[in-house]
């Protein structure tokens, strides 16, 4: 079976252009894995109140041992994936409280799985996401290299003020503006997979 993909929606400001992105993201790969297992994750959906649990993660070794209910169904959740694709915007060079949030309430739900960043914005995000891959090796995730990080620059500042607001921005499109960026999706995914075999092969 293929390994579940968490396709993480990072933003949660309405209007968003996050979840457009996030289906840009999973249609890109579909089309040349199509047995792809991925699975999106919003984190607007969850809507995680700001870390409020009595515990320190990195002593919580089972979803039982949280105290709320929200953070045991997040656990559970993060839990059953075996990799994830982070797609986060850049506010004023980083990335949304939101994850950080979301990726504070746990550690060893995330501990020793591989990740990849794709990050979007004026300038494509890579501020963004360079801190953002810190934070992952700091819960022992796998990032990939930071040179296989993807950074969705908008073309020009209308579309910028178009994504803000949420209006339709043609990614599904053929000859949309990130058509040229599909490859290095593609390609990024493939060695995503590849390292959750390689992390698969050291538990044999």
């Amino acid at each position: 079976m293929s390994p579940l993909i968490g396709l993480i929606t990072c933003s949660q400001r309405s209007p968003r252009a996050g979840p457009q992105i996030t289906t840009f993201i999973q249609t890109t790969i579909l089309t040349s894995h199509p047995t792809a297992n991925l699975n999106i994750i919003d984190l607007a959906e969850w809507n995680l109140p700001m870390y409020n649990e009595p515990g320190i993660p990195s002593y919580i070794t089972s979803a039982d041992e949280y105290v709320h209910e929200h953070t045991k169904a997040w656990s559970r959740e993060i839990a059953r994936h075996d990799a994830f694709i982070f797609v986060t915007p850049q506010y004023n060079w980083g990335y949304p409280a939101s994850v950080k949030n979301a990726i504070d309430y746990l550690f060893h739900e995330w501990k020793g799985k591989p990740a990849l960043v794709v990050s979007y914005g004026g300038h494509g995000g890579g501020k963004a996401a360079g801190q953002l891959r810190e934070v992952l090796l700091g819960v022992r995730m796998r990032p990939l290299e930071a040179e296989r990080m993807v950074q969705l620059r908008f073309p020009d500042r209308e579309e910028v003020i178009k994504a803000a607001r949420g209006g339709e921005m043609g990614l599904e499109k053929e000859g949309g503006f990130w058509a040229g960026e599909r490859e290095g999706i593609r390609v990024a995914f493939a060695e995503l997979v590849d390292a959750v075999e390689a992390v698969d092969g050291e538990g044999a």
